[in-house]
């Protein structure tokens, strides 16, 4: 599978590889960047970690892990992917996103997501694209419902963090046909 480069005059994704860890790893080193995620990227060992298993999971076509550059700043901003890919189905989740936090608020992380929404209902074809929120980040959970996302239930305890908290996480979804319609 081909992916290609996304972009528009803001962002621009491009499928994430092992070389771009030295983009990546000045974003990681903030703190709390990921403050609501299982992952951890606070080394350089659990940071190249991190990308290697989003690359494995792209080879087993279970993942499409960008990187992601701010067009309008010329830099670098984070990493994001469509995940937990189900080709029969036709349902994927974007996640495992995170952004510097000079990027966040800018507008970038809304441009990211019309791309990949578009990407995913008009290129791949799918019916539903999820995300999965921690229950306690409200600025995710807004953004999401900005792009029209529907929260269809809360898995309680579901999920570890890497500081042994077990999150509840927010089940958003949207349709092929609740997309088109925006």
């Amino acid at each position: 599978m081909k992916v290609p480069t996304l972009e528009n005059d803001y962002v621009k994704l491009c499928l994430l590889d092992l070389s771009h860890f030295k983009h990546l790893y000045t974003v990681a080193q903030q703190e709390n960047l990921i403050q609501y995620s299982p992952s951890d990227i606070s080394t350089p060992e659990k940071l190249k970690n991190y990308i290697e298993i989003a690359v494995d999971a792209y080879y087993h076509k279970t993942a499409i892990p960008f990187l992601i550059f701010d067009k309008v700043n010329n830099e670098y901003a984070g990493s994001t992917r469509f995940m937990n890919i189900n080709w029969k189905d036709k349902v994927l989740e974007i996640g495992s996103t995170w952004i510097g936090k000079e990027f966040q608020g800018t507008g970038l992380n809304t441009q990211m997501k019309h791309l990949m929404l578009d990407y995913a209902f008009e290129t791949l074809n799918f019916e539903k694209v999820e995300f999965r929120i921690d229950e306690r980040n409200i600025r995710s959970r807004k953004a999401v419902e900005k792009l029209g996302c529907k929260l269809e239930g809360i898995l309680r305890k579901n999920v570890f963090l890497k500081d042994g908290f077990k999150r509840n996480t927010c089940c958003y979804g949207l349709l092929k046909e609740e997309w088109q319609i925006q």
